[in-house]
């Protein structure tokens, strides 16, 4: 029999999907122009800054977010020398699509009626609707990729590759996160994946009434997940490709006016794609979490849509909270997470809820051998990620270099001692300054000679 859902999907009428498809669009930007304010309230009062955080009426607070919008709207468009203009204009065109794109298979609700005809809180479904959404999010990175390609500038072309990078590394991770979920609901459609997790979860016997949410039969799986949503929306701590200490914008540094507002409302749009998938696949969807599942109308209907919202809401309140929280972390540091760490603990999480899928439909689960088995596997992986990996390295004896040998001071490498910096700005020669750029010994003269330790030691 085809459950009452599935039949609802591609049985509307053309001016509800129209309905649809406009309310969407309409929500997004409004939910956008919302987070733009929630985002500097939220960091105005959890750093204690000046900026809307003082505005006390809410319209003028979100009246800041408008004023933002209208500017970007009327700027002029700057074109740089030497740019792909079809390329640097069809850009943010792409990211823009993407980003709306993802929600035509993300459940807003469950089944309500509009003007008379029942219908679904849902554009449509598929049954590889998650397959989708990674597929969407993965055309989304050519937006940024070439972006940076078309700019013709150094720091838009770094800002891209590393933005290529960062999406390799944390989409696979995310993928491995998601299979799990997968495995779980038997399905990849979204609305199935709702209703798997509408079940509620029986202990020893007993029915707790408590949702089977799967951010707690899957907590690793929800944890990658929750990492891999900062890498691929391009966020605090992991901003890598738009870092201003290094990249200035990276690769947005030569965009203005309204194509700069599309990579702009694609970035918060795209946050909130993301919440939403992890409220979807983690948190339950639209159904009412406990106690008020147990209220059936606070389960059914139009609540639903309250209910997503808040979840999704919720879950960009932590976006802004990391934002607030953290500084941004070295980008070989966030590339050994990606490849390191979350990639192998995502295989092996995926091996062990296969085996343990397996076990249960087999009724492995009652042999006392096999149990004895994966306790010895559970045990021997936790004692080795408290006191496993490889001993720390001693850390070398640090090395003196000249700071002013190539004529310019440098910063001291991991493992130098830059003891020489004073002694260069007193105008006092060291033994340890090593050859000059024209193979002569660098003993205060030349390029790093008087007349520079003079003036350092005027400037002190």
């Amino acid at each position: 029999m085809i459950p009452l859902e599935s039949a609802l999907f591609g049985a509307d009428v053309w001016w509800i999907t129209i309905i649809k498809v406009v309310g969407v669009f309409m929500l997004l930007l409004m939910w956008t122009l919302f987070n733009v304010w929630f985002e500097r309230r939220v960091l105005g009062r959890m750093q204690n800054r000046l900026g809307p955080i003082m505005n006390a009426a809410f319209i003028r607070g979100l009246g800041q977010a408008v004023g933002d919008g209208i500017k970007l709207v009327f700027k002029e468009m700057v074109t740089p020398k030497g740019a792909d203009r079809i390329v640097f204009y069809l850009a943010p065109v792409i990211a823009g699509i993407c980003c709306f794109t993802s929600w035509a298979v993300i459940p807003l609700g469950g089944e309500v009626s509009i003007f008379g005809q029942r219908t679904m809180l849902q554009i449509t479904d598929v049954p590889v609707a998650v397959l989708f959404i990674i597929a969407v999010a993965g055309i989304g990175i050519y937006g940024i990729v070439l972006a940076g390609w078309s700019s013709s500038g150094p720091y838009s072309v770094l800002g891209s590759l590393r933005a290529s990078a960062q999406m390799i590394s944390y989409e696979v991770a995310m993928g491995l996160s998601l299979a799990a979920v997968f495995m779980i609901s038997g399905s990849m459609a979204t609305s199935d994946i709702v209703n798997a997790q509408a079940r509620t979860m029986v202990w020893f016997g007993h029915n707790t009434h408590i949702p089977g949410h799967f951010w707690l039969l899957l907590l690793p799986s929800f944890v990658i997940y929750v990492m891999t949503m900062f890498g691929e929306s391009n966020r605090l701590p992991f901003d890598e490709s738009e870092a201003e200490q290094e990249l200035v914008s990276g690769y947005s540094t030569e965009y203005s006016g309204f194509p700069y507002a599309m990579y702009y409302l694609a970035e918060y749009i795209n946050m909130a794609t993301l919440s939403a998938v992890c409220t979807t696949l983690f948190l339950g969807g639209y159904r009412a979490p406990w106690p008020f599942n147990l209220i059936g109308v606070l389960d059914s209907g139009w609540f639903g849509l309250f209910w997503f919202m808040l979840k999704t809401q919720l879950v960009i309140f932590f976006f802004v909270w990391v934002r607030a929280s953290l500084p941004r972390i070295r980008w070989d540091h966030f590339m050994n997470i990606g490849w390191k760490f979350l990639i192998p603990i995502s295989l092996v999480w995926v091996m062990l809820v296969a085996v343990m899928r397996a076990a249960g439909a087999q009724g492995w689960m009652s042999n006392p051998v096999f149990l004895g088995g994966l306790l010895v596997v559970v045990v021997g992986l936790i004692i080795y990620i408290l006191f496993g990996g490889s001993a720390e390295k001693p850390e070398p004896e640090p090395q003196t270099f000249d700071a002013f040998a190539g004529g310019y001071p440098v910063p001291p490498l991991p493992g130098q001692q830059a003891d020489t910096l004073v002694a260069a700005a007193d105008g006092v020669p060291s033994a340890s300054m090593g050859t000059g750029p024209t193979g002569t010994a660098s003993t205060g003269t030349g390029p790093t000679g008087t007349e520079k330790a003079t003036t350092q030691k005027g400037a002190h």
